[in-house]
């Protein structure tokens, strides 16, 4: 599975589809501390609706500006399994970072 290029999250409703999709968020600088590592990811989506939560995302508070991406060119193969993907992306993050992916603070 693909992603997009990395987009200033307060301009998804530029960027994002209003369809289902996997969208990760990233700090746009920097990396925040986790018990077994460092990674700029904040949060892992599987929307139905990839610009609309995008856009709720987009509307919390955070004190770093964040960047956002989505899955793009999916095959019916893709699609059927993005809630796998999007599973398999959160444990893969824990077991590396030791915690699942925290908003920034």
């Amino acid at each position: 599975m693909r992603f997009c290029p990395w987009y200033a999250l307060d301009a998804a409703e530029i960027h994002a589809p209003a369809s289902r999709g996997v969208l990760q968020l990233r700090v746009a600088e920097g990396l925040l501390d986790y018990p077994t590592g460092k990674s700029a990811m904040v949060h892992y989506e599987l929307a139905d609706d990839v610009r609309g939560a995008a856009g709720r995302l987009a509307a919390r508070p955070s004190p770093r500006p964040l960047w956002c991406r989505h899955t793009v060119e999916m095959t019916a193969d893709d699609a059927a399994a993005l809630a796998a993907f999007h599973d398999r992306l959160l444990r893969e993050f824990h077991a590396r970072f030791g915690q699942a992916p925290r908003w920034p603070s």
